[in-house]
């Protein structure tokens, strides 16, 4: 018996088969909103990211002072 014939798997690749279609359709009207949003996300965490970097670095140098040398 070929396993690809079993109903249940015919039916997973119908439902994929018809999400995937209906995806690419609706990513052709929606791309250009899309690539906006995701550039402004990630510019928010990208300065997210410095903004903590910033803070640990300067924490470190802080502590880095105060360490007494002979």
């Amino acid at each position: 018996m070929n396993p690809l014939t079993d109903p249940a798997i015919v039916y997973l690749r119908a439902l994929l088969g018809h999400r995937l279609h209906r995806l690419r359709a609706d990513s052709d009207r929606s791309r250009g909103a899309s690539a906006i949003e995701w550039a402004i996300i990630t510019g928010i965490l990208a300065l997210i990211a410095i903004g903590i970097g910033v803070t640990i670095k300067n924490k470190v140098d802080e502590a880095a002072s105060n360490i007494k040398t002979k």
